[in-house]
């Protein structure tokens, strides 16, 4: 087994997406030594509004604002004020994020409003990037995907990451096309779908994340998510891929700069 933590002093990351809100103050503390920036993604104005908070006190972390779909969609009088929050702030903002469609509370047939509601809310905020001049950090996997390409490409988003990505062939050829970056979660280390998934994508539109706080299985079963997991989810790129390690460590660092300009 690699010395994981030893790596950690050769190699820069860039953790893509993690919800640091969710953290602990002390356990914030500590992953902000892990790696050397960190996109800590929003679920609502409350959220959006501490991760605002913890980007003036850590350097390395860097916001995202938006709504996350996978919950009841808030009052339009809510949705104003976000949306007035974030243009006053813009400038502290990374990208729009996150932001797409509730995939999961329709297959659990647990929506609150339409569908259709969700995707005019959805388009508001793909409006808003586009206004602002910001990338989207996206949550649409399987059908969703091919709708959320279809605004992307209505509203010519050009720089759009589909986080935690799962779709069907049609779809990855499509993000692929429009050059969409996605990223790997460590569930590539078990999950056979993630694995594909990195065989056919093109390393330089691939990016790492964690998605912390959420739980994975596997090797991680029962540790708590940091970003140290993503030296694993790295060498295992490296193996799909038959690249040498250090190759990919600097090709994903360089895909995420690029895409963030996080320095």
């Amino acid at each position: 087994m690699r010395d994981w933590e030893g790596e950690m002093s050769m190699y820069k990351m860039i953790d893509t997406h993690i919800h640091l809100d969710k953290y602990k103050d002390e356990e914030i503390s500590e992953i902000v030594t892990e790696v050397e920036e960190l996109i800590s993604v929003s679920m609502n104005l409350n959220s959006c509004k501490r991760n605002s908070s913890l980007s003036k006190l850590y350097p390395a972390i860097r916001p995202a604002f938006g709504l996350h779909p996978e919950q009841a969609l808030p009052s339009d009088e809510m949705v104003a004020e976000l949306l007035s929050w974030i243009k006053t702030t813009k400038d502290e903002a990374v990208a729009i994020g996150e932001i797409g469609l509730p995939f999961y509370l329709r297959k659990k047939n647990k929506l609150t409003q339409s569908y259709e509601q969700y995707i005019e809310v959805f388009e508001t905020f793909i409006k808003l990037a586009v206004e602002l001049d910001k990338p989207v950090v996206l949550h649409a996997v399987y059908d969703d995907a091919h709708i959320v390409c279809d605004l992307l490409e209505k509203h010519t988003v050009k720089k759009a990451h589909f986080h935690w990505f799962k779709g069907d062939k049609k779809a990855v050829e499509r993000l692929k096309a429009n050059r969409f970056n996605v990223s790997v979660t460590p569930d590539l280390l078990y999950e056979e779908e993630t694995k594909k998934l990195v065989e056919i994508y093109p390393l330089d539109l691939m990016m790492v994340e964690t998605d912390g706080p959420w739980p994975f299985q596997g090797p991680f079963i029962g540790k708590k998510t940091r970003p140290a997991m993503m030296h694993q989810t790295i060498a295992e790129i490296s193996n799909i891929k038959g690249m040498k390690l250090r190759e990919v460590y600097e090709q994903l660092f360089i895909n995420s700069n690029q895409f963030y300009i996080v320095k």
